[in-house]
């Protein structure tokens, strides 16, 4: 029987690394904390949709522009944590610069192999900036509690919701922690400087 060739070897497994701007490989099953780089994240979170691009306006609201967002609306819930929990909140989403942003209808239809790839590249992601591979559940509830006051200010703003549906599926938010936000849409590239900016602002902070 003749062997297989070098060639048939190599395709018969399917490739589980994605090549970054930055030259990193970054392998999506075992992600490790040295092929990962903030300009890498910034400018995938930057082009990444949120509400698979169903919203209103000249641009996509992007996920480095929703996690800004959060991390300013986390200051206000916890207005004395440390920077570490900042640059937490700031990278929430993180993992969705190589896994896009999936909605959470799909989430469900999709079942727990999302949720098992989030949770592995979120810690080596962590881990890269000096974070813990898994974050405290009380700042992990208060990361959320602003992930979701996002969310609704986004559904009612950009992406149809009126404020009682928004309210049925993300809560009813506090107004005085959304006081003087607005949620902005603009080119990429923006967002993608302002979210390296605070990135670094904050990883300097942490000394």
């Amino acid at each position: 029987m003749a062997k297989p060739s070098a060639l048939t070897s190599r395709s018969a497994k399917p490739r589980a690394w994605q090549k970054m701007l930055s030259g990193r490989r970054l392998d999506l099953l075992d992600p490790t904390p040295v092929d990962i780089e903030i300009s890498d994240i910034a400018h995938g979170l930057a082009f990444v949709a949120r509400w698979n691009g169903q919203t209103l306006g000249d641009y996509a609201y992007s996920v480095a522009e929703h996690s800004l967002l959060v991390e300013r609306i986390f200051a206000r819930i916890s207005p004395k944590a440390p920077p570490k929990w900042h640059l937490a909140a700031l990278l929430h989403d993180a993992p969705e610069y190589v896994i896009g942003d999936m909605i959470s209808p799909v989430k469900s239809a999709v079942g727990p192999g999302y949720d098992e790839l989030d949770k592995r590249l979120a810690a080596a992601i962590h881990i890269r900036f000096g974070l813990p591979a898994a974050i405290p559940v009380t700042v992990k509830r208060q990361i959320k509690k602003a992930d979701k006051i996002s969310a609704w200010m986004e559904a009612t703003q950009i992406a149809g919701f009126d404020a009682a549906e928004a309210g049925r599926y993300f809560g009813r938010p506090d107004p005085a922690l959304m006081d003087g936000l607005a949620i902005r849409l603009r080119p990429p590239l923006e967002a993608r400087g302002d979210y390296t900016a605070r990135t670094n602002e904050l990883l300097e902070a942490m000394g």
